[in-house]
């Protein structure tokens, strides 16, 4: 980590509370999937009923990104941090408890948290780092991606051990001490400042052809995600592999993802032009699709480590250029509000049209290439996105979206 992000007192303590709320961006959606046969032994579910849990998370994310511009303009961009992660470790709770109603009532709680500290995080980097936005965005996106590997990782043995509700609930501990490392940092803002990252006019930013282009990235990058997170490990099936090396296979993927997430912020937040980035990113995306549609048998392992760079990449530039763009904490969080709302709600019909193309073709070639269609559109917008453009739209006392390079980056 660079010195110079550590000259202020109380440094330490305001990136470790920061670094410790982005892991837990994912343990709660990722801590679902390992357990689902267990779930919908114990309860009784249908496999629809049973993938709702997921479903029920991430339309919440696409949905209710927008409570997190008017928490902040009420309450300020760390208290309403601290009110998701609050919110996720009792959402979290309660989806451990027993009943259907209990189980996708939490599910939505807990959704609608994660949707909120998504929005605030990368606003949270302008506000607290304006000079160091592309080291800290590596940090927190490096950290949502290891999140997510962890509760992959333990939720399994936690089960075997404890059983699954008590498994599933152990992200709600990971919440809560995160809430107490951010809590004074959260407090110790002054009454007032809330209105420093007052709500920006959603039509203001819908003018401006830079957030239809974020709003195309997002989308597009959650998509090609998603639907490989849903699918990989039954395509791998179905071209041979036994089902345990299929799970490994995910799980390295997801770790070759936090090398790029690691990486590439930091030196494409130095330069003006993120395009060269975004073309390197979706092209190694790219490889990695076309390599589980024309071999996946054939050196598999390969395929995952280039896809996982590529779709590492890709989210760190995604969270990178929202908050180059935007000019201040609260353009980021209106900005990062609409592109992520829109990108979830893409990636969660995203699994089940991957699915359905499946169903109808009989194979997986149709959907994969459907999947290279995404991935190729990204690179599009991406690449309209990453450009250092002048602003194409008048920001009326200072708001809006700064097409050009932040002048804190």
């Amino acid at each position: 980590m660079n010195r110079g992000i550590l000259r202020k007192p109380g440094q330490v303590l305001l990136i470790a509370g920061f670094a410790l709320a982005a892991l837990n961006l994912r343990p709660a959606l990722a801590g679902v999937s390992p357990l689902l046969s267990d779930i919908m032994g114990d309860l009784g579910l249908s496999a629809a009923t049973g993938g709702a849990i997921t479903t029920v998370m991430v339309a919440c994310l696409g949905l209710l990104g927008p409570l997190a511009p008017a928490l902040a303009g009420r309450i300020g961009l760390d208290r309403t941090l601290l009110v998701g992660l609050l919110l996720l470790a009792a959402g979290v709770a309660v989806r451990s408890a027993d009943g259907l109603i209990a189980l996708y009532g939490g599910a939505a709680i807990a959704g609608t948290a994660i949707a909120i500290m998504n929005v605030s995080m990368p606003a949270i980097v302008k506000q607290h780092f304006p000079t160091r936005v592309g080291p800290l965005t590596a940090v927190y996106v490096s950290c949502l991606v290891a999140g997510a590997a962890g509760a992959s990782a333990v939720t399994v043995p936690l089960a075997r051990e404890f059983g699954w509700r008590a498994a599933a609930g152990s992200a709600a501990v990971l919440a809560v001490v995160a809430a107490v490392l951010w809590a004074p940092q959260a407090l110790r803002q002054p009454p007032g400042t809330g209105g420093a990252a007052a709500h920006r006019p959603y039509r203001a930013l819908l003018r401006s052809r830079m957030t239809w282009y974020l709003m195309a990235v997002m989308g597009l990058q959650s998509l090609t995600f998603y639907v490989m997170l849903a699918w990989l490990p039954t395509i791998f099936r179905d071209a041979g592999l036994p089902a345990d090396q299929a799970g490994y296979l995910l799980s390295l993927t997801n770790l070759a993802q936090i090398a790029a997430t690691l990486t590439v912020p930091v030196h494409a937040g130095k330069v003006r032009s993120q395009v060269p980035h975004v073309v390197a990113a979706v092209t190694l995306t790219i490889i990695g699709y076309s390599g589980i549609l024309l071999a996946p048998a054939t050196l598999p392992w390969l395929w995952m480590v280039v896809l996982g760079v590529g779709q590492g990449a890709s989210i760190a530039l995604a969270m990178l250029i929202i908050t180059l763009r935007a000019p201040d904490p609260a353009s980021v969080t209106a900005l990062s509000a609409v592109a992520q709302s829109s990108g979830y709600a893409l990636a969660a019909v995203g699994p089940f049209l991957f699915g359905l193309l499946h169903e109808l073709s009989g194979n997986w070639t149709l959907p994969l290439l459907a999947g290279l269609g995404a991935c190729v559109l990204q690179l599009v917008f991406g690449c309209l996105a990453g450009r250092p453009v002048p602003t194409d739209v008048k920001r009326p006392r200072g708001q809006g979206v700064s097409s050009g390079r932040s002048s804190s980056a």
